[in-house]
C-alpha cells in the first residue's frame, strides 16, 4: 500500500474536452470520471485569476482530478477560461475581467448536460469563487464550494441570490488569507443562512501544504460518508488514462 503523494495519479478515465461558448469561443478542458462505475456527482472547477497564474492545472484542481474519481466516485471537469493557458492548452479569446466569463460558466454547465453527468457542484478557487457566486446559481447546479473566496467581484446581491435558492454553499477560508479571513468571512456569508464557513488554521490563500484538508472539505459537501479521504492506495497509481 503506497502513500498518496502530491504527484500521485490514481486510475480514472481522462479525456480532453472542448467547451463551446455562446460567443463562439472554444475552451480547453479535461473530464475525469471513475474507471468502473458511474460518478455520483460532478465537480465543475473554476480556477483562480489567470492574470496571476491561475489555470485549470493549478495544484488543488490537478490533485482533485488525479484523486477524486478513484477516491470519491466523482467526475471532475476542469477547463481554462477564455484566454487562459496551461500545459493542457490555451482557450480562445481574451480575459474578460470576470464579466465575459459568464459565458464560460454557462458553457461548462452545457457540457455537463451534454455528457449526462450527475449532480453538478461548482468548485471555485479565488477568482473562480466570484464566477460561481455571480453566474453559478443555475437550476441545474446542486451547490457550490468556495476555496479562498476574496469576494472582490461578488456583491451582497449575489449572496442573497444563493440565500434565496436554498442551495448549499461551503466557504473554505485560510486563516492567513491575503483577502478574506475567517471572522470577516463569517460576517459576509451571514446573509446566506445555509452557508457553512470552514476555517483552516495556518493556511494561506494558495493552500500550499493543505491539499488533503481542502479536498476533504470539498468532498464533505456532497459525500460526507467517504471523508476523510484515504491517504494510501493499494492499487495502481498511474493507470486509467484514455
Amino acid at each position: 500500500m503506497a502513500d498518496i503523494r502530491a504527484n500521485t495519479v490514481l486510475p480514472a478515465h481522462r479525456r480532453p474536452v472542448s467547451l463551446q461558448t455562446a460567443d463562439g469561443l472554444t475552451l480547453v478542458g479535461e473530464l475525469a470520471t471513475p474507471v468502473d462505475r458511474e460518478p455520483v456527482a460532478t465537480l465543475v472547477m473554476l480556477h483562480p485569476l489567470p492574470t496571476q497564474g491561475g489555470m485549470m492545472d493549478s495544484h488543488l484542481f490537478r490533485k482533485a482530478a488525479n484523486r477524486l474519481p478513484a477516491l470519491a466516485d466523482l467526475a471532475v471537469l476542469r477547463f481554462n477560461t477564455r484566454g487562459t493557458a496551461s500545459e493542457q492548452g490555451r482557450s480562445e479569446g481574451e480575459f474578460g475581467n470576470g464579466d465575459a466569463e459568464q459565458l464560460d460558466v454557462a458553457a461548462a454547465l452545457d457540457l455537463v448536460d451534454y455528457e449526462d453527468l450527475p449532480a453538478p457542484w461548482l468548485v471555485g478557487w479565488s477568482f473562480g469563487t466570484d464566477l460561481a457566486l455571480r453566474y453559478g446559481c443555475d437550476p441545474s447546479v446542486v451547490g457550490a464550494v468556495l476555496i479562498s473566496p476574496p469576494l472582490r467581484f461578488s456583491t451582497d446581491a449575489d449572496l442573497r441570490r444563493w440565500a434565496d435558492s436554498g442551495k448549499p454553499l461551503v466557504a473554505i477560508i485560510p486563516e492567513l488569507d491575503d483577502y478574506l479571513r475567517p471572522d470577516e468571512a463569517r460576517r459576509r456569508f451571514a446573509v446566506v443562512p445555509q452557508a457553512r464557513v470552514v476555517d483552516v488554521p495556518g493556511a494561506k490563500h494558495l493552500f500550499v501544504g493543505y491539499a488533503e484538508t481542502v479536498l476533504d472539505e470539498v468532498v464533505r459537501a456532497m459525500r460526507p460518508e467517504v471523508v476523510p479521504l484515504p491517504r494510501h492506495w493499494d492499487g495502481p497509481a498511474d493507470g486509467g488514462r484514455e
